[in-house]
């Protein structure tokens, strides 16, 4: 599925769901560069991200993979 990932003000990453209307913070990721990792959202949601550079800009599109139900 796409989603967009950025970066608040307070340097707080999120991730936004076009198809659900959906915005939720990540609360915890597998890996500190964040890409090629699985990341876990406040709503229990669990996304692979793919793999890319650790300086890539953010926000940015990609298609990550849903992993669990969640809420």
């Amino acid at each position: 599925m796409k989603v967009m990932i950025r970066r608040n003000a307070a340097g707080e990453l999120s991730v936004y769901v076009p198809k659900k209307d959906l915005e939720e913070p990540i609360v915890s990721q597998e890996k500190p560069d964040l890409w090629g990792g699985m990341v876990t959202l406040a709503n229990g949601w669990q996304l692979s991200l793919p793999e890319m550079a650790v300086d890539t800009a953010l926000p940015i599109t990609v298609d990550a993979r849903r992993l669990s139900e969640g809420d």
